[in-house]
């Protein structure tokens, strides 16, 4: 084992002896059916861990990372679960095991499904990565994200995008537009668009509500593609004439093969609706309630992803050059940040009992809850932190009502605060390449096919905070204040 290695797992080991102490400590007379009440602030620390181990490896650490990111992950999961669980025992590992069941596994299995499909489908023809037509497909890409799923839209446009842009130097620039459009701005405007809004849906907002959010979804997806267009133009004068002349030499017509996985995506469309609609009953998996609805949506999910694998031509997923790379990076550091992400959002549920209560008791006003909503979303699980403020807004307007008549009431007397929420939850999931699960994808098969994206923090200095802060400002400004 090497010095730096040594290094690594002895401040793991300290931490988790550390956690273990204090958790200890800190469970003392505490109720046990409450853990966010009396977790600590500093038991997310495992958390903060999993995110610089992202931010910092691949800059720092390069060939470490490279080949050690599974082992890392696992080691901040390790350090947070262990300590965890013996310190509070069956309540801790019910969560755990809740996360893994309710959160976890159903969210590998959809994205997993719409990777499989998306790398099925195939678009022949001549695409050059002019600014006008990158900016199509990002308009494009855009539009789909509300009806095939953030996911579904990076999967199915990201490799054409990228092979429209193969001959220029200047492209990360435009897939970090992508990640920000086609993988968060667009999917506000149905339930089916991002998981956030998914959730509400369940919850009991009305499917066709989220249309109401098209004014700020308009606003945000024009100023960005504005932007995008711009600062495209003058990268394209950038590039070698060459590489500009191409773009007018003669064009293959564009076809698609594999057309028959868009019914595929339509499966996955109608099992994600089915789940929202159908409610058969529950059963109990390991100690934890599941719906019936959910196992059927995610049994479909895996039926229609094994179709498309197999009723698919290997030549048609070779010239996409796919590969499983992206979704195994995916399903590795999501499984420490889930697992590591615990402790936070118990934290949050617990509103103003517990270790954030300063936090949840200063969101009041419309733009409090779309800039709490939304910077909780760049670094967290943007589903549990949209209904963590969804139900701060119900329990303070409307204690002791049944939550469906809550949010009816909340629409009708507080809409603000309900469109706040969801388009933070929505939007800043951009801000970060951790924000939604797509970022991620999308930055694993843009470096797979040999480009050099920013690193985390890059990412957020060079594009989110020249970018994407000021649009946010004004559409607090213009919508919520």
């Amino acid at each position: 084992m090497s010095v730096g290695s040594r290094a690594i797992l002895t401040t793991f080991t300290a931490i988790g002896l550390s956690l273990a102490a204090g958790s200890a400590g800190a469970s003392e007379g505490a109720p046990a059916a409450d853990l966010g009440s009396v977790l600590p602030a500093w038991s997310a620390l495992p958390f903060v861990g999993v995110l610089l181990s992202i931010a910092l490896f691949p800059l720092l650490a390069p060939r470490f990372w490279h080949h050690h990111y599974p082992k890392v992950a696992a080691a901040w999961a390790l350090v947070l679960v262990i300590p965890f669980v013996a310190a509070y025992g069956q309540p801790a590992l019910h969560l755990v095991t809740h996360t893994a069941i309710i959160d976890y596994v159903p969210f590998l299995i959809l994205i997993g499904a719409l990777f499989t499909i998306g790398g099925g489908i195939f678009i022949r023809g001549t695409l050059r990565g002019s600014p006008g037509v990158n900016t199509t497909i990002m308009v494009i890409g855009t539009l789909l994200a509300s009806w095939i799923g953030t996911t579904g839209a990076s999967m199915l446009l990201i490799r054409p995008l990228l092979r429209a842009n193969h001959d220029r130097r200047h492209k990360a620039h435009t897939v970090v537009f992508f990640i920000f459009l086609v993988a968060n701005i667009g999917g506000a405007l149905t339930p089916l668009g991002d998981p956030p809004l998914f959730l509400g849906f369940l919850h009991g907002v009305p499917f066709f509500w989220t249309f109401g959010l098209w004014k700020e979804t308009l606003f945000v997806a024009a100023l960005v593609l504005v932007t995008y267009f711009f600062v495209d133009r003058v990268m394209w004068r950038r590039e070698d004439p060459l590489t500009r002349a191409h773009a007018d030499a003669p064009h293959e017509p564009l076809a698609i093969e594999g057309w028959h996985n868009f019914l595929y995506l339509g499966g996955v469309l109608g099992a994600v609706i089915l789940s929202g609609v159908w409610h058969p009953g529950e059963v109990t998996i390991l100690g934890v309630h599941q719906g019936i609805q959910n196992l059927t949506r995610d049994a479909i999910l895996i039926g229609v992803a094994a179709l498309s694998w197999f009723t698919t031509s290997r030549r048609v997923r070779e010239q996409n050059e796919y590969s499983w790379g992206p979704i195994r990076e995916v399903a590795i550091l999501f499984a420490g940040i889930f697992a590591t992400i615990i402790p936070a959002l118990e934290m949050l549920r617990a509103g103003e009992h517990g270790a954030l209560g300063l936090l949840v008791a200063r969101v009041r006003e419309a733009a409090h809850f779309f800039w709490a909503a939304g910077g909780l979303s760049s670094f967290l699980d943007n589903a549990p932190t949209y209904l963590t403020f969804l139900s701060t807004a119900l329990g303070r307007l409307y204690p002791g009502v049944p939550e469906r008549e809550a949010i009816q009431l909340l629409i009708a007397e507080h809409g603000k605060l309900l469109q706040a929420v969801s388009t933070g939850a929505v939007f800043m999931g951009a801000n970060t390449y951790i924000g939604n699960a797509p970022n991620f994808m999308v930055k694993s098969i843009a470096e797979e096919a040999g480009i050099a994206m920013p690193s985390f923090f890059g990412y957020i200095l060079r594009y989110t905070l020249p970018v994407l802060i000021p649009v946010f400002a004004l559409t607090t400004w213009l919508f919520f204040i």
